[in-house]
């Protein structure tokens, strides 16, 4: 039996859950009690949520389906009723005529917008439910930036002073610490692309747009932080230890 390519064609919620586990692991064992750390156990408790909240949102809500139908249809009798009625009413003159039809036509613009208020009602449940959900993972994402912003790769090869205290880091670690950021950015992203994937909604998308945007953001100041870290120790010819690289 060939091999099934609809798993590489779709984000795996569980896959993302493991890895951010798998993060989480790394930070603890190479900076116990971190701060950072904390912030990936709550990001590791926002992606579980993440897995429910768009399996319910991928699930036809049945009950305000039913609602909704059992709404459009008294509209629709009601229209039926009217023209069934309309037969009693006796137009003579033309003034009566253009007032019967001006009044007709706001009637049915008026119920085509409750018709489709009713139809979306659904999506914009779900698409508010979400949209909160995002706002949480930009939260996250400015703390995880936060967690990075002082870490200075020049104040390593200074020595301590008033305003750039001395940091008890190694190169390496930094190096580690910032990785550790980048990946966790690009996680948060990866989150956030969930909420798309099984449901189409252009401001949804829009949100998740902006979300993968301020990530990626993030991420490349960290790239920046990583290219002088690894000039600095080039200049001064002090590669990481070996046999240090698994974490």
């Amino acid at each position: 039996m060939a091999p099934s390519t609809q798993s590489y064609r779709r984000l795996d919620p569980e896959k993302i859950v493991e890895t951010i586990q798998v993060l989480h692991r790394r930070i603890e064992h190479r900076f116990p009690g971190a701060g950072l750390g904390k912030v990936i156990q709550d990001l590791l408790a926002v992606s579980n949520e993440t897995v429910e909240r768009t399996r319910w949102i991928q699930r036809p809500h049945l009950p305000l389906r039913v609602a909704t139908a059992v709404l459009c249809a008294m509209i629709l009798g009601a229209i039926a009723a009217l023209l069934i009625q309309i037969r009693n009413f006796q137009f003579d003159d033309f003034v009566n005529s253009v007032q019967a039809l001006d009044s007709s036509i706001s009637s049915i613009v008026f119920i085509g917008a409750a018709i489709l208020f009713l139809i979306s009602w659904e999506n914009r449940i779900k698409r508010q439910r979400a949209l909160n959900a995002l706002h949480e993972l930009r939260a996250l994402a400015h703390i995880v930036d936060m967690h990075q912003l002082t870490k200075d790769p020049e104040s390593l090869f200074r020595g301590a002073s008033g305003l750039v205290p001395q940091r008890s880091m190694s190169p390496f670690e930094l190096n580690r610490y910032l990785d550790y950021c980048s990946e966790a950015q690009s996680l948060i992203s990866k989150i956030a692309a969930l909420y798309v994937q099984g449901f189409q909604d252009t401001v949804l998308l829009d949100a998740v747009d902006d979300v993968e945007d301020l990530t990626a953001g993030f991420a490349r100041k960290i790239a920046q932080k990583l290219v002088m870290l690894e000039n600095l120790n080039r200049s001064l010819g002090s590669p990481p230890p070996p046999g240090d690289q698994g974490l």
